[in-house]
């Protein structure tokens, strides 16, 4: 046998196709592939992982093809065992395949697989000897015809035999026939007579070429011998004999018997009979030829599906010394038994039906044949009638299997139909095959998420582009019917709908940005699941983002006013006693919460003990009395903090000034009122003199202000004069306060709880006036009572 190219030229044809309907499996690999070569992946055509191989012991049911192929269960391939010869396993059959059974256990499963094996050029045509003799009669005419051995080729098709030639010559050409069985065979044409006296002998090679790539050739020599005298050839009683015998007819079994005539005498007309070189040796070990009796007899097990008819050259020779040969034709037919079971294959097959699926609706198309002919090769085929499934005829030998009553996936989500088919045949042969068809579920069911809201709490300062949080929605459907993808259908932030991202496959939620608690508390997004089903299903759920504070923002100062952290405080000695409240401390911190907590301490003061500073109020007050010389130098450095962690804290120095001016004396005195133990006899006289001072002073005022109605009445109805300027400060108001023209001034008296604030307004027409008026402001009276005791005071 000829050797397969290997490296670079050794490739596999591989071609696995799982067959739905047959439950087949098919291989197809070129001949003579070496040991371990592999064959195909029937792990993955099983639908199985490596790993469960073992488990489930896979393996090659043992029979005829279990010498060639075996299972590599590491890898889960199917790899060659022995080399496979096409010629010596399937012969000329046109078609060679082997049939495997594969075995699995836990559950036990059993599948067909088909291995077919192609032919490689792997012979060269080669003629059953290597040298032929030839003797021809120097009486023979030009034009005659000379079979010469014909070369055999174990390959098929197109590898096998081509064509013949000749060494060049000037008496002897070679013509090619092809015959009906597709063979080659070749005779030896006389151009020229002959003349033994000139040339005795004749040296030619023939050559035999196959159809293969490359080609492949085979050489034999035939030596011609010119011979003298017999000059009749026998005679058939027929050129072509005919007969017919069945393919299962024993060995032995009388065929034809033919018989020729030779008009010469002696032993030029004694004849033997012999197939001549064009039969092959296949038909030579099917039939045998009686050389004496002319008998045709089986000899060999005869098929009629491999072939129909053989077509046998035979040959009568006489026994002269230059012997003649007559030649005839023998057809043998062959009669069909009923001895193949029908065939199935199932082609286009729709492995999955929706429920939703329309009767009617072909699932399947199924061929059938049987290598039979006449009633033999006659086929039924049906499936049973329990299921919603039937049979139409399609075409000749077809079959559309399709649904005939409505389908119901919840019932019945799998069937297995088994399709039968048997012959006309006595008696009859069948053959049942297994299709498996699943019944899908159509879109049906809108994705679900776990919660109806989410709430999720983010800290302030968060990373952009970080996960904050994952929503999950689950679908009851399968395939792309379960496919849910995620987004954002809705937001709620006007400003900036683009805070949050979502990754549409795994419905994590990303932030664009860093929010800021004190910019930003909580927003709400809808979010969307939506399928992959057509039209798709979707349900949205609220996501609601809570900003959780975070101490990022330290104590701001607004009371007393600052001026780079520093600020200055006039104060009366005088009027200075223990429990004496100097200032009020206020500040503000953005955050909220613990974080928005303040505390205040005193850090470094001049006289320590002359103050104490309320932890939690920001009082600051004398702890005793005063000298002007020891507030002059008193600087005191405080401390506000907050309660984060870490805490956040700012710092401020407060110096202090003498005052003594009337207004502050006044305020003294009146706040003295409210303390029976420093009220005399001369703050009263003080006071009745300050009151008739005021009393005239107003009434000239208003005089004044008469007068100049009557003057200017236009200007009197655009401008009115403001009975008091009064208004509740608010840390925005402190630090927005002009430093001049509009400064509060605080300072407090014996008893008091709470500061005096002085504003100084002005009319509009007070850029005419040399004169300014300060009016005290009560912080302690509603807006209302101080109006209503300032104009009691101005009457």
């Amino acid at each position: 046998m000829a050797n397969v190219h290997k490296g670079g030229t050794s490739f596999i044809f591989l071609l696995c196709v799982l067959d739905l309907a047959f439950g087949h499996i098919f291989y197809s690999i070129p001949e003579e592939l070496e040991h371990g070569a592999f064959v195909g992946n029937i792990a993955e055509d099983l639908k199985l992982h490596v790993w469960e191989l073992q488990g489930r012991n896979l393996r090659v049911v043992p029979d005829n093809a279990k010498k060639y192929v075996e299972v590599n269960l590491e890898k889960g391939i199917l790899i060659i065992a022995e080399r496979i010869d096409r010629e010596q396993v399937c012969r000329q059959r046109s078609a060679c395949s082997l049939f495997l059974e594969i075995a699995l256990d836990n559950p036990s499963e059993m599948h067909r697989a088909v291995l077919q094996v192609l032919d490689v050029n792997d012979n060269s045509p080669s003629f059953e000897k290597n040298e032929f003799s030839l003797e021809i009669s120097e009486l023979i005419t030009p034009g005659s015809r000379f079979p010469v051995e014909s070369a055999h080729d174990a390959d098929m098709g197109t590898n096998a035999i081509n064509n013949y030639y000749i060494s060049p010559n000037e008496h002897f050409s070679l013509e090619v026939e092809s015959r009906s069985d597709g063979s080659k065979s070749a005779e030896l044409l006389l151009e020229k007579p002959l003349d033994r006296e000139l040339q005795s002998h004749y040296d030619l090679v023939l050559t035999a070429i196959d159809g293969g790539s490359p080609h492949r050739s085979g050489t034999a020599r035939i030596v011609i011998t010119v011979l003298d005298s017999n000059d009749n050839a026998p005679v058939f009683d027929h050129e072509i004999y005919r007969s017919s015998v069945a393919e299962n007819a024993p060995l032995g079994t009388l065929v034809v018997k033919i018989n020729a005539v030779d008009l010469d005498e002696g032993t030029n007309a004694e004849l033997t009979y012999h197939f001549t070189r064009h039969v092959s040796q296949k038909n030579r070990k099917l039939f045998r030829l009686d050389s004496v009796t002319g008998e045709i007899v089986v000899q060999g097990v005869l098929d009629f599906e491999e072939s129909r008819a053989y077509e046998l050259d035979v040959q009568a020779v006489d026994k002269a010394p230059s012997y003649m040969v007559g030649r005839a034709k023998v057809l043998v037919e062959l009669i069909d038994v009923n001895d193949n079971a029908p065939e199935l294959e199932v082609t286009s097959i729709s492995r999955t039906v929706t429920e939703d699926v329309q009767i009617g609706t072909v699932i399947a198309v199924i061929n059938i044949a049987d290598l039979d002919s006449g009633q033999n090769g006659h086929i039924y085929c049906e499936v049973p009638m329990n299921i919603p499934f039937k049979l139409q005829t399609a075409l000749r030998d077809s079959y559309k299997l399709v649904t005939s009553g409505v389908l119901d996936r919840e019932t019945t989500p799998l069937y297995n139909i088994t399709i039968s088919a048997w012959d006309g045949g006595t008696p009859p042969l069948s053959t049942h095959k297994s299709i498996l068809v699943s019944v899908s579920d159509i879109n049906d069911q809108a994705p679900k998420f776990t919660q109806s809201s989410y709430n999720v709490y983010l800290t302030e300062n968060n990373t952009p582009g970080a996960s904050i949080f994952a929503v999950t929605a689950l679908d009851s459907d399968i395939d792309k019917n379960g496919d849910v993808a995620y987004s954002i259908v809705e937001n709620h932030i006007q400003k900036d709908p683009g805070y949050v991202t979502i990754n549409s496959k795994n419905g994590n939620i990303y932030s664009l940005c860093s929010f800021d608690y004190e910019e930003l508390k909580q927003f709400q997004i809808q979010v969307q699941a939506r399928d992959g089903g057509s039209p798709a299903l979707s349900s949205t759920a609220a996501v609601n983002v809570i900003i959780l504070d975070q101490n990022d923002n330290a104590p701001v100062i607004v009371s007393p006013l600052m001026w780079n952290s520093s600020a200055l405080l006039e104060i009366r000695p005088q009027s200075v006693h223990p429990g004496y409240l100097v200032t009020k401390i206020i500040a503000t911190d953005a955050d909220s919460g613990q974080n928005a907590r303040l505390s205040y301490q005193v850090l470094e003061a001049t006289h320590p003990r002359i103050f104490t500073l309320g932890p939690l109020s920001g009082e600051l007050r004398a702890t005793q009395h005063f000298r002007d010389e020891n507030i002059i130098n008193e600087k005191l450095i405080f401390l506000v903090k907050d309660n984060g962690q870490p805490c956040l804290s700012s710092t401020a120095t407060i110096s202090f000034t003498v005052t003594s001016n009337v207004t502050e004396k006044s305020s003294e005195r009146t706040s003295e009122v409210k303390n029976s133990d420093y009220f005399s006899d001369l703050n009263r006289h003080l006071i009745i003199i300050l009151g008739s001072t005021s009393f005239v002073f107003l009434t000239v005022i208003i005089f004044l202000v008469v007068l100049k109605f009557k003057q200017k009445s236009n200007i009197a109805e655009d401008y009115r004069t403001p009975v008091s300027c009064y208004r509740q400060r608010n840390s925005n108001d402190t630090s927005n306060a002009m430093r001049a023209g509009n400064e509060t001034l605080s300072y407090g008296g014996p008893g008091q709880c709470e500061g005096f604030g002085y504003t100084v307004c002005l009319t509009p027409e007070s850029s005419k006036s040399d004169f300014l008026f300060l009016k005290p402001v009560h912080p302690t009276l509603p807006f209302n009572e101080v109006n209503i005791q300032n104009a009691k005071t101005m009457i």
